[in-house]
């Protein structure tokens, strides 16, 4: 690896694969976070007392295992990227990467629902800060100009885990047991780190960064904004996305080895959504995120009219996924914006903000459901949601546009 004070330019293929190795990571935080929800079932199954009598209360029990990761992104984003505002972006990069490897064999290895969810919690912690010095890490390596492409790449892995990862960790799931799938993750983890540690650049870090310096961004009110943005919009995602197994069996009649199925569709939006959004920020970030956000909307209320057919419930939620994967780039560029010389705090606050987002919706999915409205109803929620964070937008653009020019926002 290169030293600080002599780094060695980068040919094409050691660059391809520096930054195929960053996407490794994000392909394990995929694994990690959206095959538990795949998983619930048979998580409740284990752990929740009274499935056999009423398993729509003991899966919306076992969403708590959701939200407890959602909790530990939240919590882990800001404290442990201001906490690494000196650190080598490289070296972060490797810590995290190892935090992964413990947190998620830890999940497979708790004996009760209870350190479970622990176990969860802390699996989260270094989910934001990941994300967020990857993206750094890529844009950087990509070069001037591709910060929404850089930030894309780093998500690349998370949505290719939906095509992949998750449909291959839910079917070990069902057929080994969801600890066998837990320790799999993890072991995509202590790959990830390898890879980074054999490819990637060492970046040294600013001794003239402080962590207090870092935390001062959240005296701007446009970050704030911007982070309910994402809590709130992102929220009617995962209001869907957290029940998508019991909708499919429960609801579309589907069988339960069609949910690998099902949740690769998914995946196969988000991964073409990232994709297009990355560009689509580099060029108009703004008009990216409105558009993205109208087109969510769109494809949440479609959901809960055409979800409860087989077809109608493919079709739907890979059209979820495009959508609201489209929207990421320029959501998280816009984070980035309003953080000002926090570039970290920002690019991993957004992730704190998205799981905020993650708790929220899994919670106001799980309560419709437990109050008996059926599994379609979380689709409006998600609409309501939706609905809110477009809004939000809608303010922070024009608080930008009359304030940050003059830096008045800061």
């Amino acid at each position: 690896m290169p030293t600080e004070n002599s780094p060695a330019p980068l040919s094409p293929a050691r660059r391809t694969l520096a930054l195929l190795a960053l996407a490794l990571g994000g392909f394990g935080i995929g694994c990690s976070e959206f095959a538990s929800m795949g998983m619930l079932p048979q998580i409740a199954a284990d752990l929740v007392p009274g499935f056999a009598t009423d398993p729509e209360v003991a899966i919306a029990h076992a969403g708590q295992l959701i939200s407890a990761y959602a909790l530990g992104v939240v919590v882990g984003a800001p404290t442990l990227a201001a906490l690494a505002a000196r650190a080598s972006h490289t070296r972060l990069t490797l810590w995290l990467l190892a935090a992964f490897v413990l947190g998620t064999a830890a999940s497979a290895l708790m004996p009760t629902f209870t350190s479970t969810l622990v176990a969860r919690f802390v699996a989260g912690l270094p989910h934001g800060a990941y994300f967020g010095v990857a993206s750094l890490l890529a844009a950087r390596l990509m070069g001037p100009g591709k910060q929404g492409q850089g930030i894309a790449l780093a998500l690349s892995g998370l949505t290719v885990a939906n095509i992949v990862g998750v449909p291959a960790v839910t079917w070990l799931a069902q057929t080994s047991g969801w600890q066998t799938a837990y320790l799999a993750v993890a072991g995509i983890f202590a790959v990830a780190f390898v890879a980074v540690l054999l490819t990637v650049p060492y970046v040294p870090g600013d001794p003239e960064r402080d962590p207090r310096t870092e935390l001062a961004a959240f005296r701007r009110g446009p970050l704030w904004l911007m982070i309910a943005v994402a809590c709130i919009g992102f929220g009617g995602f995962f209001a869907v996305y957290s029940y998508i197994a019991e909708t499919a069996t429960r609801r579309a009649g589907l069988t339960e080895s069609a949910v690998p199925w099902l949740l690769a569709a998914v995946g196969v939006g988000m991964t073409v959504g990232n994709l297009v959004g990355g560009r689509y920020a580099d060029r108009a970030r703004d008009r990216a995120a409105v558009v993205g956000f109208g087109a969510y909307i769109a494809a949440l209320a479609l959901l809960g009219i055409a979800g409860g057919s087989p077809v109608g419930l493919f079709v739907t939620t890979c059209v979820l996924g495009f959508t609201s994967s489209l929207l990421l780039p320029a959501v998280q560029s816009r984070l980035i914006g309003a953080a000002g010389d926090a570039a970290l705090l920002g690019a991993a606050t957004n992730h704190a903000a998205f799981n905020v987002g993650n708790s929220l919706g899994a919670a106001l999915g799980g309560a419709v459901i437990a109050a008996g409205f059926g599994y379609l109803a979380p689709a409006w929620v998600g609409v309501v949601l939706a609905t809110l964070g477009l809004t939000l937008l809608g303010a922070s653009i024009a608080w930008e546009r009359r304030t940050w020019p003059t830096g008045l926002a800061a």
